[in-house]
């Protein structure tokens, strides 16, 4: 029935704009640097000092210095 089915809805919903700035994101951050090794880097970088707990300001500086770094170094 639409009752059963509304919070299934609900919950797609929910989740549509974080995909939505996901799939923006990803491709914008290895692309953002002059070799996409670089900004792979950054990106599994970020990923796991966001996993292991440290707040945005951290991760965001520390992923800056390695696509910096990275692009020089490659």
């Amino acid at each position: 029935s639409l009752h059963d089915a509304l919070p299934i809805f609900r919950s797609f919903l929910y989740y549509v704009p974080y995909v939505t700035l996901a799939v923006m994101t990803f491709p914008a951050i290895i692309d953002a640097t002059a070799t996409p090794l670089a900004g792979a880097l950054a990106l599994i970088a970020g990923i796991f000092m966001a996993w292991k707990g440290l707040g945005l300001f951290p991760v965001a500086i520390a992923c800056c210095i390695i696509a910096y770094l990275g692009g020089l170094i490659f």
